[in-house]
């Protein structure tokens, strides 16, 4: 399995449109064949502060979701500024 954990600054004056986006986005990616898991944290201490945890069967999964029609969409949605900075760390998932 491959996971994802995306790290989002938002526009603090901005944060209740990129709520209702990442909403869109979780809900289309969770319907997706090899998603396991799209899961959205909100720092506590700093509520501009998002992280998005995705789990997929498979590189193909991922790839796949990228190639989606929503994740197209939550580009054009969130490339105007909304995000001010993004850090994300893909990887393989261990059983250990």
């Amino acid at each position: 399995m491959i996971s994802l954990l995306v790290t989002l600054e938002i526009d603090p004056a901005r944060i209740e449109h990129a709520i209702e986006c990442i909403r869109v986005q979780a809900e289309a990616s969770r319907q997706e064949p090899g998603c396991r898991r799209w899961e959205v944290s909100r720092k506590l201490d700093k509520e501009n502060i998002f992280t998005l945890a995705e789990l997929y069967d498979d590189a193909a999964a991922l790839q796949a979701h990228f190639e989606s029609p929503h994740f197209k969409q939550w580009v054009a949605n969130t490339g105007d500024g909304l995000i001010l900075s993004k850090t994300s760390v893909r990887g393989q998932v261990l059983d250990l």
